[in-house]
C-alpha cells in the first residue's frame, strides 16, 4: 500500500485519476489531502471541510475481475468498510443511507465517491473518495452534517482513521474478490438507512410519495414497496429520500 500526503489539492479524486492515466500505478495506492478546495460528492454535489480537522483521500482499487454489470458491489464493498470501521472506533447509531452516505443518527458523517475505470466494456480500476467528518465541530446551513467528535464525544488521530477503513476496505474487497455477492448485499441491507419503516421520497418532478425500502437490486436500485403493495425499483436521478 502506497500513501501520498498532500497539503493541499484541489480534488484527491482527480489526482488519482490523473496518476493512474499516467503512469501504471500500484493497487490500494492512497492519496490523502490535509485540504481539499474542490471535493466532489454525489450528482456533482461540493464536498466542503475544515482544513486538517476531517478525512479526504482517494484510494485506487484495481477491480479487473468484477463483472461490469455488477459494479455497484464496488459500492457496496465501500460502504461496509467505512461503516465497520466507523463501528470500531465506536462511533454509534450507524447506518448506511443508499447508495452510500454513511449516517450517525441521522446525520451525515461521511460520504463515498466512486468513479470507474472501464475499457471495452470491462471494469479495469476504481478512484475511491471518502470523505469523513472527524474533528469539525461547526456545520454551517448544513443541519444534516456531524462528525465522529460530535458524536462521540472524543477528538481522533486522522491517520487512526484513515489506517483504520485502508484495512477494512481491503477486508470488504476481499469479499468482492472471492464473488461474495449475497454476503455484501444482505449486509449492506441490513443497515440501510429507513429499512422496512414508513419514508417519504421526491420523484424528478418534484411529486412527494410514501413508501417502505425494503433493499436494493444487483444493479443498485432502490427497492420501494409502494402503497399498492408494489414494489418498484428506482435509481439515483430518480428519486430522493426525504427525513
Amino acid at each position: 500500500m502506497h500513501i501520498i500526503k498532500l497539503n493541499a489539492i484541489d480534488s484527491t479524486n482527480t489526482y488519482l485519476r490523473q496518476l493512474s492515466a499516467s503512469k501504471a500505478i500500484e493497487d490500494f495506492t492512497v492519496v490523502v489531502a490535509k485540504h481539499q478546495t474542490k471535493g466532489r460528492g454525489q450528482m456533482g454535489t461540493q464536498w466542503n471541510v475544515q482544513d486538517a480537522k476531517n478525512l479526504t483521500m482517494s484510494v485506487f482499487k484495481d477491480i479487473t475481475g468484477v463483472d461490469v454489470e455488477r459494479n455497484f458491489y464496488i459500492s457496496i464493498a465501500v460502504s461496509l468498510a467505512v461503516f465497520e470501521a466507523l463501528k470500531s472506533l465506536n462511533v454509534e447509531k450507524l447506518s448506511i443511507k443508499w447508495p452510500n452516505d454513511i449516517l450517525s443518527e441521522n446525520k451525515k458523517i461521511a460520504g463515498i465517491l466512486i468513479e470507474n475505470v472501464i475499457k471495452q466494456n470491462r471494469l479495469q480500476a476504481s478512484i475511491i473518495g471518502i470523505g469523513i467528518n472527524v474533528n469539525q465541530i461547526e456545520f454551517e446551513n448544513l443541519p444534516k452534517a456531524s462528525s465522529l467528535q460530535l458524536m462521540s464525544g472524543r477528538f481522533f488521530e486522522l491517520d487512526e482513521v484513515m489506517i483504520t477503513v485502508l484495512q477494512k476496505l481491503e477486508y470488504f474487497f476481499e469479499l468482492l474478490q472471492k464473488n461474495s455477492f449475497s454476503t455484501l448485499k444482505a449486509q449492506y441491507e441490513e443497515h440501510l438507512f429507513r429499512k422496512n419503516k414508513p419514508s417519504t421520497f421526491k420523484d424528478m418532478e418534484g411529486n412527494m410519495f410514501s413508501g417502505y425500502i425494503k433493499g436494493v437490486s444487483n444493479s443498485g436500485n432502490l427497492q420501494v414497496l409502494l402503497e399498492d403493495e408494489i414494489i418498484k425499483e428506482f435509481d439515483l436521478k430518480e428519486i430522493t429520500l426525504l427525513y
